[in-house]
């Protein structure tokens, strides 16, 4: 078996826990409880030798990378506000974090599920040829990892299989491919950052192609750590929706991205993050379980309805 990275150093510091996922196929329980371990440490947690292909991962970057490079006007013709940006192309500004006036400094696309009532499908996008192919590929291969994930966490936590499979049918899930442009004029702090300290909304994010540094998780001790992953390792990280279905057992732990320094100011950063959903009406009570590991169970919410909420706090959707 490959080596696990524990949560803490050699003195004593808090430290993300790094995985092999090839440990799966040789104990598939044991690699479930080390991967509960390490996200009830921090809530993120780093997994090596995964199954999502780096050629996908390669073409999405490629694609990604001529997309944001567009003019204004034409990825403006891809958003979908009415839509609460769901789906296809959200402009420079749109999102803020909870409680934060100053938007964050990024801008993003959106590919989901066809098959979401009330959603339309991801727009195709005629300006560049392999463009829906590849982030259509990579959303699958995304989808099947952290369902893969999803399910070693349901049977540790002894959550029912048919639990497990209606949390994971035909959720809301959504690639999110991100492109914060250069700071060539502002680098170091300012009153607005990449993308403010938050939580995400969701069951698990599962991030890949973060080669530009400033992802930085705080840890409970309250000190921020950086995320420093080993090239093609996928970060993964528990959301809101993970962490009321456990009762706070795993937590949805705050994160940002900081503003770069001023010698990489110049320089664009980004990143695709996956965003693992439940079905829509999938109700998010704490499982038995986590209420004996000292859990708290909040009142029941459907996952729509929990979604529709978030939205609202961080900018996309309107009372």
């Amino acid at each position: 078996m490959a080596a696990t990275v524990d949560a803490h150093g050699r003195d004593g510091a808090p430290r993300i826990t790094v995985l092999d996922f090839t440990d799966h196929a040789h104990d598939s329980a044991a690699f479930g409880q080390r991967l509960l371990k390490g996200m009830r440490e921090t809530g993120f947690i780093v997994i090596r030798n995964h199954t999502i292909p780096k050629a996908d991962v390669d073409a999405v970057q490629a694609a990604s990378t001529e997309f944001f490079a567009l003019p204004e006007a034409a990825k403006s013709a891809y958003a979908m506000p009415e839509h609460q940006f769901q789906r296809g192309y959200s402009p420079f500004g749109t999102e803020s974090a909870k409680d934060r006036d100053a938007p964050d400094l990024k801008e993003f696309w959106h590919v989901g599920r066809d098959s979401i009532p009330g959603l339309p499908g991801s727009p195709s996008v005629s300006e560049i040829e392999s463009f829906d192919s590849a982030t259509r590929r990579l959303f699958a291969e995304m989808d099947r990892f952290g369902c893969t994930l999803m399910r070693a966490i349901g049977q540790t936590l002894d959550m029912p299989a048919d639990q497990i499979t209606a949390a994971l049918d035909n959720g809301n899930s959504i690639l999110r491919l991100l492109h914060y442009p250069p700071m060539p004029e502002r680098g170091g702090e300012g009153p607005s950052v990449r993308a403010a300290e938050h939580e995400d909304i969701n069951l698990l994010t599962l991030l890949l192609g973060a080669e530009e540094a400033g992802l930085q998780v705080k840890h409970r001790s309250g000190q921020w750590l950086s995320i420093n992953a080993p090239e093609g390792a996928v970060v993964v990280n528990a959301g809101d929706m993970l962490d009321r279905l456990t009762g706070g057992v795993i937590p949805s732990t705050t994160h940002r991205v900081v503003n770069p320094t001023r010698e990489r100011a110049p320089h664009s950063r980004y990143s695709m993050p996956y965003f693992l959903h439940p079905a829509s009406d999938f109700s998010l009570e704490a499982l038995p379980k986590c209420l004996e590991m000292g859990g708290t169970a909040k009142a029941p919410i459907t996952a729509r309805g929990y979604l529709n909420e978030r939205l609202r706090e961080i900018g996309l959707a309107k009372d």
